[in-house]
Parts: C-alpha cells; structure tokens; sequence
C-alpha cells in the first residue's frame, strides 16, 4: 500500500481527495495548519471511510516543521500538493501575502522531495493560468496569458518552478489545471467550508438561499457572454478528488510520457453565473435574493476546458452533473445548519 501525503489535506478539494484515494487502496497522510481550514473536517472523512487520517499541523513555509515531516515518514511515495491560498480577491489587496505563502510552501516541499527521492508529486494548478484567453474552450497547449491576479500568478509561476525541478530530477511530476469544483461528497459529511465572506459563486448561493448572507451581488452582466455574466466550467468536487487519484495510478503504473505533464480537469462546458443561479433554483425549489453589481478586480470573463486529455490519458469519467453540483452543495448547507459544531466553525470563519 503506498503511502501518500496530501497537503492541506483538512481543505476542500484535499479532505476529498484523502476519500478517494483511502477507497482506491491508499495509506494517506494530510499535512495542514489549518489556518483556512478545520480539522473537524476529518471526522467526516473518517465517517466515510472508515479510516482515521493523521494530520501534521504544521506551516509549510517553515522548512524545518516540513522536513520533520519526512524525516518520520520516509517511505512516502507520493505527494498531492493543495496547500495554499485561493481567494483571487484577497490576492488583489494583498499580492506579498500570496507570493509568500504559495511559492515559500512548495519550494520548501520540494526541496523535501528531492531530499527524501520521492517518485510523484501532483500539483493543484488551476485554469487562472490561462488568463483571459483568445480561443475557448481552452486545451493545455493553450498559450497562458499574463494572469487576472496575484493568486493566479502564483500558479503560474508554481508550475514552471515544478517544471524545472523535474527536468533535473527523477521525479515524476503532473500538473492539474482545475477549472470550478463545486458541490459536496454525496455521503454530505464533507464539503466546502469557505473562511469569511465566501469568494466562490456556488457557496455564495447556498449561504445566500440559507439567510447567511443577504443577497447575492452577480458581479457585472455587461461581459461578452451569452447573458453578459462571466462564464466558467463548474466541475463537482468528486469528480475532481478523483483524477488525483487517477493521476497517481497513472505514474505508479508507468504511463508517464515526460518527466512533467498537465492535464486540464473541467467538463468541457461553460455556464454563465446566472444559469448556475437558474441550476440552483430548480434544483432546491425557491427563488434566490441577488442582485446585479460591478464587475470584480480579478475575473476573468470566460472559461472552459477541453478536457479530452484527462478523459483519455488518465481514463477520467465525469459522475456528476450540474444538478448533482448544486443538489450536493444545498443539502451540505442545509446539514452546517443542522450540525452546531460545523456552523460554529463557520460562524468564526465568517466573522
């Protein structure tokens, strides 16, 4: 069984990851301070499956904490990098902020990696990479235009560090452009728990449909869209979780082509932000509260992947649908409401 360490294994993305990768016969390990996250969140995951999931709460921008790390797990195998800071808003007002924390954590993780021989490393990139680009949907020979944002930067500049870590290397190295993962586990024992005001389209509904937020603003509707809102590719998150794994079964069983490839991981369908809030209305039966408001620093107007080269390579088959994306993301918000302990973690986060 190979031992893989997840960072930010407490998160969104990552707690569903430990999920799927423990019920695809791996032993999983989660690094995370926490600072954006809760621990809490691994009892949900130990509820799923079945499995109790050691976490290191420590700061990866801190060499010596993450060396420790290695040091008393020297057979891991792989790595599945999440941790970082994601808000492209917060990124806008505070760049230093972005720069050090995404870029100091995986330098210091890769000098582990390199220190200790690990053979796979996967890294969560994202479609901001791209920019605004010239021809939609994007594929992953798509020129990267300069990016929208600090945050997107960072990713930018964290896949062409890996890049050049890998040609020297012998580890194998796979980056994943995600586009929009949305939604909760279907067990709804996991989900998104966003720290503050929620930056994402698809908790800013459901808080806003649950009466934790006011109204919903829809940030500008004068794009060249289809209905003059931003259009993005919503992916659930399930769906997403499992291309990590796929990934590394895809460099375990020596399929890897070159010493670093990209794969983009969306559904290969654009929808607007106002047909999302349609999605949502038909999938929970009640009208949403929003409003139109100015177009947001840092949006990048229109988006979607083709993911051809995921389906085919990695043999990545989509489960889920819009439906499924707003209907899992609504009962997740409707149980924070019911459990006190989750609402109150994120009741500190919001205040």
């Amino acid at each position: 069984m190979s031992k893989i360490l997840v960072t930010g294994g407490c998160g969104y993305i990552g707690s569903h990851t430990v999920v799927d990768l423990v019920e695809n016969g791996f032993e999983v390990i989660s690094v995370d301070n926490n600072s954006r996250s809760t621990p809490r969140i691994l009892e949900g995951v130990e509820k799923i499956t079945g499995k109790k999931i050691k976490n290191y709460k420590v700061d990866l921008c801190n060499f010596d904490d993450t060396y420790a790390i290695f040091a008393e797990n020297s057979d891991i195998a792989g790595i599945i990098h999440f941790a970082a800071y994601k808000a492209v808003g917060e990124s806008v007002e505070q760049p230093l902020l972005y720069f050090e924390n995404n870029l100091v954590s995986l330098l210091n993780l890769l000098k582990c990696v390199q220190e200790f021989k690990v053979p796979y490393f996967v890294f969560s990139s994202s479609c901001t990479v791209y920019g605004n680009p010239d021809e939609i949907p994007v594929t992953e020979s798509t020129p990267p235009k300069p990016a929208e944002s600090p945050y997107g930067y960072t990713k930018q500049m964290g896949e062409q560090i890996i890049s050049e870590f890998a040609k020297v290397n012998q580890t194998q190295c796979i980056l994943l452009r995600y586009f929009n993962p949305v939604g909760a586990h279907p067990s709804i024992q996991i989900g998104e728990l966003p720290i503050g005001r929620p930056a994402n389209l698809v908790p800013a509904i459901t808080q806003t449909a649950i009466g934790k937020i006011p109204q919903l603003t829809v940030f500008g509707n004068d794009y060249d869209t289809r209905d003059g809102s931003c259009l993005r590719d919503f992916i659930h998150v399930s769906d997403i979780a499992h291309a990590h794994t796929l990934s590394l079964q895809y460099l375990i069983k020596g399929k890897g082509k070159k010493s670093c490839e990209v794969f983009n991981l969306g559904t290969g369908n654009g929808v607007t932000v106002l047909e999302a809030i349609r999605a949502f209305e038909k999938v929970s039966g009640q009208a949403l509260n929003y409003s139109i408001g100015p177009r947001r620093s840092g949006d990048v107007i229109a988006i979607y992947a083709n993911n051809e080269h995921a389906v085919n390579e990695l043999e990545w088959e989509l489960k889920y649908n819009l439906e499924d994306m707003m209907d899992t993301a609504w009962r997740w918000e409707k149980k924070l409401k019911e459990d006190e302990n989750l609402f109150q973690v994120q009741q500190a986060n919001l205040n």
